[in-house]
Order: C-alpha cells, then structure tokens, then sequence
C-alpha cells in the first residue's frame, strides 16, 4: 500500500510537470507562428524616412576592457549612414586596464572632424557594471534620442537611421530596438547553438509578442529610446543584472510602447567557450530573477497590466519550467535506472519524443527566414540542440537562481561579469 501510494503521488507530480512543460512549449509554438506572420508583414513593409528635422543621436557604448573589439565597433559606428553633424558617438571606457584608452585616442585623432567622445572612469565612479556606465555617458549626453551599442557589435550602416526613423514616427513609442545577429556563429559548435537560438527564441519571439501583444522587450544592444523617457524614470537602474529588462518594464509602466524593426541589424560576438557562455548566462538569469521579483507585486494590479504576459511568462520559465524539467528528467534518470516506476512514464516517453518533433520543426521554421541558414546541417544542430544545449540552460537557471538567493540572504552586491571578446 505504501508503495501504491508513492506511485500515485510520483504519477501526480509528473502529470503536473508534463503540463507545464507542453503548456509553455505551445506558448512559445504560437509565438513562433505570430513571429514569421510578423515576419512576412515586415518583409513587405518598407523602411520609414527620417523626418525633415534630423534628431540628434548620442550613441552610447559602454565599454569594459574591450581593446580587442573597440576600434572596428567604433568604426562601423562612424559609418553609418544617419547625416553625419546629427550624431555623436560616447564611448564609456569602465575603468579598462587594458589599451583601450590608448587605442579610443587614436581613433580620436584618426577622425577629428567626427564627434566621437570618450570618457574614462576609474574605480571611484566606474567598474560597477553596465547600468552605471550608461548613466555616466548620459550625463554628458546632447542628444533627444540615445542609442546604445555593446561593445563588441558592428551594426549595418542603416540600423541608427531606421531605429530613429521608426520612433520618430509615432509619438507613442518609448524605444525601438533592432535585430541583433551572432558574426562568429561559426567559431565552435556552442557559437552555431547560440546563432539558432538568436535567431529562434530571442527575435522571433520578440516578433511574435509584438504581433500577439504590441510587446518587445529591449535586448541590451541595438536600440534608441527617448531622452526625455530616460530622465522621466531616472535612468538606468545600477541594481539590475538585466538592466535591458528592467528598463523595458518601466517604459511600459510609463504608458509608452516598445517596438521591434528587424530591418535594423547588428553583428555581436557571442561566447565561444562553456565557461565564458555559462558566466555570460549566469549573470542574465540572476538579473531577470530580480527584475521579476521586483515587479512581481504589480502581477495582478491595473497598474501592472501593460506588463503583465511578460512577468507571467518569466515567471513560468525560470521557475515553472525550471522545476518540472528538472523532475521529469530526474524520474526518466531514476526509471531507466530501475529505481521508481511511474504508470505514466510511456506516456510521458511519447510526449518528449513529440515535444523534439516540434522543437525541431518550429526552430527550423524561424531561421528560414534569414539567408544561408537554410540547410540539413543546421537541421542536426537544433536537434542536437533539445539534448544538450536545452539541458545546458537548466543548469544555469538552478546555478543562477541559487546564486541569487545566497547573495540576498547575505546582502552581497551581485557581480557584474566581463564577458570575453575574441580576435
């Protein structure tokens, strides 16, 4: 009877997680199907005009020992083709210790006509983290509208006059981001994975929650938000990890909109090496974590309504999904191994067998939408991708989650991590 009992209660808990797990999975299944209707919208869609009077542009780039990217990402930044007295450039350069400071005057002196500014900080006002630097160069800041670029990216020469064109052009929106690529997706086999999932669960669910929702949520890189929005919520808060996520809440709180231009792209670096992706995500979970409890209280309040799928969907993947994966996978360990039996186990065999299917169909379905993506190759990456990368993921979701908990309890200041750039 006792054994009877711990079966059915086993039976109980797996039912709950397959739930959750098929649940989320078709939620992100109709995000990917509104994301390429969004898609195809775009593509007949051409690009808006800058208005006749120009707003003036301060590109930002937050920049921590970043000699090895900075030149080419400030060059590509010179090039864009926004008339060229409309911008300048703010290169933040965090408390380096490497030649980034020697390598941003030269280019200074390269290019005398053009406004590019570099602000050097030290330990006494900089080495805090990316939301620091961001309202350290916007304080020195001249234009309306602030653009923002990670170091390591080199945008195309259009994405700053389609981004500004885009705000400008309706009064309602807050910010607009673009399109973000990864340009060494083919260093090593972890780059290829993160080159699908860009392209699959960052853009096009960005797609599709602005076509289900008239939601995006700003990546961190690529985008322009209003000057006067920024000042309105007092900038960049220096708590947050995600601070990408956290401002795009109080944006939204604000009653303004975010917007998401695909026609607006840009190359980044992504990690090249397990432990260098595994910090670079670490930091990411613990960062959403805190946004989400911070705004958690607004869930079921009229106030909290404009971000209310946004904090129901973060909450179901770093907490729901989390759990029930890592019980599903723990009794399909434990069932292999001849230690538990559940009735539903086959069942349960069959819906993961079917959940791969999907995940590979829907995957393969959002890179086809971008050139020399489509081949059989990528096909084994995605699959390859469910087995491995998926599991990756639980791994840093519990190690960040419990890195945040251990820094609340003992009142630690979370770390901001250096991601590593490469030649």
């Amino acid at each position: 009877m006792k054994g009877g009992t711990t079966i059915n209660i086993l039976d109980i808990f797996l039912f709950i997680a397959i739930l959750a797990i098929w649940t989320i999975l078709i939620v992100n299944i109709i995000l990917v199907i509104a994301g390429y209707v969004n898609y195809l919208r775009q593509v007949k869609t051409p690009a808006r005009e800058l208005p006749k009077k120009v707003p003036f542009v301060s590109v930002m780039v937050p920049a921590h020992n970043e000699g090895i990217v900075i030149v080419k990402t400030v060059e590509s930044l010179l090039n864009f083709d926004y008339p060229h007295d409309r911008y300048e450039i703010i290169i933040i350069n965090d408390n380096s210790d490497d030649n980034s400071a020697e390598l941003l005057g030269h280019l200074q002196k390269r290019y005398p006509h053009r406004q590019v500014h570099v602000i050097n900080t030290d330990k006494t006002n900089g080495g805090k983290g990316k939301p620091n630097a961001l309202n350290i160069g916007l304080a020195a800041a001249k234009g309306d509208v602030i653009s923002i670029y990670d170091a390591d990216n080199t945008p195309e020469s259009g994405a700053l006059r389609i981004l500004v064109a885009e705000l400008m052009a309706d009064d309602t929106l807050g910010a607009v981001i673009g399109k973000f690529r990864t340009r060494n997706r083919n260093a090593t086999l972890l780059t290829r994975f993160i080159n699908i999932e860009t392209l699959s669960f960052q853009w096009m669910a960005q797609a599709g929650r602005q076509q289900l929702f008239h939601l995006c949520t700003i990546p961190g890189t690529n985008y322009v938000i209003r000057r006067s929005l920024l000042e309105e919520v007092g900038g960049w808060d220096v708590k947050a990890l995600a601070e990408d996520t956290e401002i795009s809440f109080r944006i939204y709180m604000k009653g303004f909109h975010i917007k998401f231009q695909p026609k607006a792209v840009t190359w980044e670096q992504e990690p090249q090496t397990l432990s260098v992706w595994f910090h670079q995500r670490t930091r990411w979970v613990k960062g959403n974590i805190y946004v989400i409890l911070k705004n958690t209280h607004l869930l079921f309040t009229k106030r909290g309504r404009p971000i209310r799928f946004d904090l129901l969907y973060f909450l179901s993947i770093y907490f729901l999904l989390m759990t029930s994966l890592v019980l599903s996978d723990t009794v399909f360990v434990l069932s292999v191994a001849g230690k538990v039996h559940s009735n539903l186990q086959g069942f349960s065999n069959s819906l993961w067998l079917l959940a791969i299917v999907l995940f590979v169909a829907s995957t393969y379905i959002t890179i086809t939408t971008e050139k020399g993506e489509m081949n059989f190759s990528n096909v084994l990456i995605i699959i390859l991708m469910y087995i491995t990368y998926s599991q990756m993921w639980l791994a840093v979701a519990a190690y960040g989650m419990v890195g945040y908990v251990r820094e609340q309890v003992f009142h630690k200041q979370a770390k901001w991590y250096k991601t590593k750039r490469y030649q």
